[in-house]
């Protein structure tokens, strides 16, 4: 059993609803078993579970202002939540902890697990919804039940939210939590043979896209400006390589000088840039896009478009809609970066493929 940081109890409500329903019966609470009992008018009694809220705190992420804001919220989200589930927060130590503590969440029986944070903590809360490859379930025996994923984005670039056009407003993510709705989204997920598999969420992507990330998260100090210092030191000594790709399982195909490959779930990463327009998280699909044989000066001249969206009209720049895609590079340096949502994964090679419907999401 995990151990919170703080763990509110209170008043509960009408179990397995999408929205908070008061209970209109007489009610003696169990704070310690987390079970209610009612008592109805004739005189029938009958038990209900409340609903457990586990929210996954990153107090370092945006360069601390993740956790002063997330001190801020706390006394709506007591107000908003809080007569009716337990209330659970747990914050992260360091790299994977939000992982260990979203499975055992899970495996305990929660009915949501929130993301509080960025990209990076709603990355790793994802993952910890799978191990060895297989989805995560609780221990309690109620195989009816499955735990949502949430998302509160009080991060540096917090892109996936925007695909869903949410902004960076913490009391609408806790009213997005209130009403409860459920929808099913898709995950990516990452093979390197001889390694674990590696989940996403938002984007993947390859070569220098993905070495601008990694040196982007060694600047996170300056905000959404660390994605323009990681972008400038990833030119430096940049190469376009030839690559090979195999789309669904069929033939592989050479695609020359190949700038950057991302592989969208949905469709923002980078602090902004609308790099996979036209991937929907929902509808079993990866769409993947390419940009060959850029110049330093290109991106300049073509950032807007990056940022807009129409970059797939630029010369140089295809789309393609892929349920699996195999990536490798003709040469075999071992150099060519892969990341998934703003994580450094290692080099290529590297498979991609799409589990439809794998998580359940809180969208509104």
């Amino acid at each position: 059993m995990l151990r919170s940081n703080c763990c509110i109890s209170v008043r509960p409500y009408t179990a397995k609803q999408p929205s908070f329903h008061r209970l209109h019966h007489p009610i003696s609470s169990s704070l310690s078993s987390g079970r209610i009992t009612l008592h109805g008018g004739d005189g029938s009694v009958s038990s209900f579970r409340l609903r457990d809220l586990v929210f996954v705190v990153n107090p370092q992420g945006a360069n601390g202002r993740t956790a002063k804001e997330w001190k801020k919220l706390l006394p709506y989200l007591r107000t908003r939540l809080g007569k009716d589930c337990n209330i659970k927060e747990y914050l992260t130590s360091g790299p994977s902890h939000a992982i260990d503590i979203t499975r055992e969440a899970i495996r305990d029986g929660a009915d949501a697990v929130i993301a509080v944070g960025g990209d990076g903590t709603l990355h790793e809360v994802v993952n910890g919804f799978f191990w060895e490859g297989k989805p995560v379930s609780n221990l309690n025996g109620e195989a009816s039940h499955s735990a949502a994923l949430g998302l509160i984005p009080l991060g540096t670039g917090s892109d996936f939210a925007r695909t869903f056009g949410w902004d960076n407003d913490p009391c609408e993510a806790v009213e997005r939590i209130a009403r409860g709705v459920r929808s099913s989204v898709d995950v990516g997920v990452i093979d390197h043979k001889g390694s674990d598999l590696h989940y996403f969420i938002n984007v993947a992507d390859v070569h220098l896209s993905a070495k601008a990330g990694f040196y982007a998260s060694k600047y996170k100090k300056f905000g959404s400006l660390c994605y323009v210092i990681g972008a400038l030191q990833a030119f430096m000594g940049h190469h376009n390589r030839d690559m090979r790709i195999k789309v669904n399982g069929g033939e592989w195909e050479i695609y020359p000088q190949v700038t950057a490959l991302c592989v969208g779930n949905a469709k923002y990463f980078g602090g902004g840039m609308k790099i996979t327009p036209n991937a929907v998280p929902g509808n079993g699909n990866l769409e993947v896009v390419v940009l060959q044989d850029f110049k330093w000066y290109d991106f300049i001249l073509k950032l807007h478009t990056l940022y807009n969206g129409t970059h797939l009209s630029v010369n140089n720049v295809s789309s393609r809609s892929v349920q699996s895609i195999e990536i490798e590079e003709v040469s075999e340096s071992g150099s060519i970066y892969v990341q998934s949502d703003g994580e450094h994964l290692g080099f290529l090679p590297r498979k991609f493929q799409v589990l439809p419907g794998a998580i359940d999401m809180i969208i509104s």
